[in-house]
């Protein structure tokens, strides 16, 4: 009978034993439910723990976890629709307010969701398109992932950091936005075309300046080179018509010919003219 009752007694005890012990993995963290409310603090060491026999022990993640939803519509500050493709990582990072205020991860992607896309609508709706793919970026996601940051520290939730994976253009804005660079770059050929011509007027006026001015400088000088040349002339032909007229007169009379006779003309003479003189080889 003792021995009955001392095995009934260890069985018990096993029974106690084991509904009393529990291990946390590293990855995770535990907190204890007694009736169905929260009791103690958050057991964070792995290992193997202890409670009483009718409490229960619920388990959550202690890694970082990550929130990812479909691309959603955003219109920034110069009213161009965009298609966001944004995602954040977050962590539990204190499961007695996460298991009073959303209990699992599905209702915490429920708070975080409707937050995170709130407050991207409002700080890309203060941005033109440039900012948010380009210049301001990274200073955008940072403020919103301390603004959201704040707004689920209530619910455990500690968000690590939001980051915009895409950010495209929707089809009617994309279409609109390459109509207006196309406009842009043709405002802009048209404009080099002006500034092109006008600057083909200024050196075409330029060059027929310049070469007015040549021609008149060298019509200048071909003047006084020929003044001077036919002044020589003179001078030769009076030095020479000095020593010896009857020559010199050979000498123009045979030019005259040169200069009058072709076998295009004809010539009249009369019988005593000095001109046929000298064709009949007369003196």
């Amino acid at each position: 009978m003792k021995r009955t009752a001392l095995l009934i007694v260890l069985v018990l005890a096993v029974i106690v034993l084991y509904m009393s012990a529990y291990t946390v993995d590293e990855t995770k963290q535990a907190i204890i439910i007694e009736f169905g409310k929260p009791v103690g603090v958050t057991i964070k060491s792995a290992g193997l723990h202890w409670k009483k026999p009718w409490q229960n022990v619920i388990q959550f993640e202690n890694r970082i976890l990550e929130y990812d939803v479909e691309p959603r519509s955003i219109i920034s500050l110069d009213k161009k629709k965009l298609d966001v493709d944004n995602y954040a990582r977050w962590r539990i990072s204190d499961p007695l307010k996460f298991y009073k205020a959303v209990r699992t991860i599905n209702g915490a992607i429920g708070r975080i969701d409707p937050i995170i896309y709130s407050e991207l609508r409002v700080e890309l709706g203060k941005h033109d398109l440039i900012e948010i793919v380009d210049k301001r970026r990274e200073k955008i996601m940072e403020l919103v992932s301390i603004v959201t940051a704040e707004k689920l520290e209530d619910y455990g939730i500690k968000i690590i950091d939001v980051r915009i994976k895409r950010a495209d253009l929707s089809k009617e804005t994309e279409a609109a936005v390459f109509d207006r660079m196309r406009a842009e770059r043709e405002r802009i050929a048209k404009q080099y075309r002006s500034e092109g011509a006008e600057e083909a007027v200024k050196i075409m006026a330029e060059t027929d300046k310049e070469r007015t001015i040549i021609l008149a400088e060298a019509y200048k000088i071909s003047q006084i080179l020929r003044g001077e040349g036919d002044a020589k002339a003179l001078e030769i032909y009076a030095g020479a018509f000095e020593s010896d007229p009857k020559f010199y007169e050979f000498v123009r009379t045979l030019e005259a010919y040169e200069i009058v006779i072709d076998n295009k003309t004809t010539l009249i003479l009369s019988t005593d003219s000095d001109f046929l003189k000298i064709l009949k080889g007369k003196k």
